[in-house]
């Protein structure tokens, strides 16, 4: 493609990507899932409070990094950067959920731009007909715009989006480097563009890491360069990103004790997804090794199945099963490299590494650029396919558009099924947190009168009321009171459905501590408004006798 073509096609793609965003965002009226109401409420908090101030949350659900009080300082596992874009918006608009939605909007539809351009350095490489190579760059385009699990993403203010477009940059730039590696010098603008990518990328997700560790293994495999150029080639945009990076890590020093990710590190013992709320029994490497070896297997086959299954391939379908098994043929070009190492090694990680964390997001917010290789992958297969069927059956006419159009109506069926659908699921996690608050305040025990609130879903009660809030341990009754004697002032519980480890229904036995929980009747009759919304609600008031 010449120069102004592509020009041509990224609008024609970003502009499809935006409007189709933007409709998903429309859908989407409250942050879910927790981790997009947590950048939401930073975000806020830094439009209103300013910087450093802003940087605390209500929310208290990690309980692993001191200092344990409120307001909390934010981002003692999380990074900050989609808190500081979503801010951006809510400056210029009004500090609310709709308006911090504009950022992942705009940055995700720069997502399907990324992969049109993935597309045309593949069909470069493989030296495939002009008009061919135009249509498959803008058919991959046009397929990541309306790809469910990029659009989805793309309507909430997570991580998501900022690390598939940061990620896919450098993964791009990357072939570029290595293709002229000779002569370089440490001001090359490559290697400092490079540089500040992976540095903004590390400041998004902890997953930087695998980004950059792509790159060391892509220059060290660089041929014909002298040993000095090989290590300004891996040496530069290191030091780049740690001078992007150095000032957010300076931060966590003075207010968390470490420039590490704090608990971040720990999910790796994790031996059930609701360790991450631990207060007396944290994840350690004992406790980890105490559920036996067959118990440790079975938790790297379930995080493998999930990340595959439930984060590629179901939310993908029909385009992501079609590129996964073609991925083996399509996925060998030098275009391809980089963004198929990182998807590996991150894919990896998360599955064996973090086995059960995974299956509470890990890998699921960082697998922007798997979905990426997997469009073009499929977008590549069904072009070769069709291209083989057409020589077979003694075609004349070109017909390189029907892969595109395929990946496009596949994408886009289960796009204006399932984004109405969650959107819904949204409103309704909105109404039940707005009756809870309702109920309470009715019951006399209103959550705004300054004590914490327990809670399974601190982030989203804390977003909704305004409360503060501190997370639920999956642990005995003794142990919770032991978490509500901490924080002087708490008084209610309040748990939201019955898939909380052994709670609620831990309180209708006879445990040590249960008597101090006496339940609230919030539940209005049948036929009320708030009635549905409350069904799997119980409330609780601490008040030891």
């Amino acid at each position: 493609m010449s120069r102004r073509e592509s020009l041509a096609f990224a609008v024609v793609v970003f502009v499809v990507a935006l409007a189709v965003r933007a409709w998903a965002a429309s859908l989407v009226p409250f942050p879910t899932p927790e981790d997009t109401a947590y950048y939401v409420s930073v975000a806020r908090s830094v439009v209103e409070r300013g910087l450093p101030d802003g940087l605390v949350s209500n929310a208290l659900w990690s309980y692993q990094t001191p200092p344990l009080s409120f307001p909390r300082p934010a981002f003692e596992v999380w990074l900050p950067l989609p808190s500081f874009v979503a801010a951006v918006p809510m400056l210029v608009l009004a500090p609310t959920f709709a308006a911090a939605q504009w950022a992942p909007v705009v940055i995700g539809a720069v997502v399907p731009v990324l992969a049109m351009r993935l597309a045309a350095d593949v069909a470069l490489e493989r030296g495939l007909a002009p008009g061919r190579a135009r249509t498959l760059a803008l058919g991959t385009g046009l397929t990541a715009a309306v790809y469910l699990p990029l659009v989805l993403h793309s309507a909430l203010p997570d991580s998501t989006m900022p690390f598939a477009a940061l990620a896919l940059a450098a993964c791009l730039l990357m072939p570029r480097i290595a293709r002229d590696p000779r002569g370089t010098r440490p001001a090359n603008p490559g290697l400092l563009t490079l540089g500040v990518l992976l540095g903004l990328a590390a400041l998004t997700r902890n997953e930087a890491i695998w980004l950059a560790l792509t790159w060391v293994i892509v220059a060290w495999r660089v041929a014909g360069v002298t040993r000095t150029e090989r290590l300004i080639l891996i040496g530069v945009p290191a030091v780049v990103a740690l001078l992007v990076f150095s000032p957010w890590a300076i931060r966590d020093w003075l207010v968390f004790g470490s420039p590490l990710p704090g608990q971040a590190l720990t999910n790796a013992l994790s031996v059930t997804g609701f360790d991450i709320f631990a207060w007396n029994d944290p994840p350690t490497l004992s406790r980890y090794l105490a559920v036996g070896g067959e118990r440790l297997v079975e938790m790297r086959v379930e995080g493998l199945g999930h990340n595959l299954a439930n984060v590629l391939l179901l939310l993908g379908i029909p385009v992501a099963p079609i590129g996964l098994l073609a991925l083996p043929w399509q996925g060998r070009d030098r275009a391809l490299r980089p963004v198929l190492i990182a998807s590996l090694l991150t894919f990896l990680v998360t599955s064996l590494v973090f086995p059960v964390a995974t299956t509470w997001g890990t890998f699921l917010h960082a697998a922007g650029p798997a979905h990426v290789l997997l469009v073009v992958s499929c977008l590549h297969a069904l072009d070769a396919g069709i291209a083989r069927l057409g020589r077979w059956r003694g075609w004349t006419r070109p017909v390189a558009w029907l892969g595109p159009a395929l990946g496009v109506f596949g994408s886009a069926l289960f796009l204006v099924v399932f984004v109405p659908a969650y959107g819904l699921d949204a409103r309704k996690t909105e109404t039940q947190f707005a009756a809870i608050e309702r109920r309470m305040a009715a019951a006399g025990e209103p959550l705004d009168d300054g004590g914490p609130v327990i809670t399974n879903f601190p982030i989203w009660m804390a977003e909704a009321t305004g409360a503060r809030t501190l997370a639920l341990p999956a642990e005995p009754p003794t142990d919770v009171l032991d978490l509500a004697a901490a924080f002087p002032g708490t008084r209610h519980l309040i748990v939201v459905g019955g898939d909380h480890d052994a709670w609620p229904d831990v309180l209708d036995g006879t445990d040590p501590g249960v008597e101090c929980f006496h339940e609230l009747s919030i539940r209005p009759p049948a036929g009320d408004p708030d009635a549905e919304a409350l069904s799997d609600v119980r409330a609780f008031v601490i008040d030891c006798p």
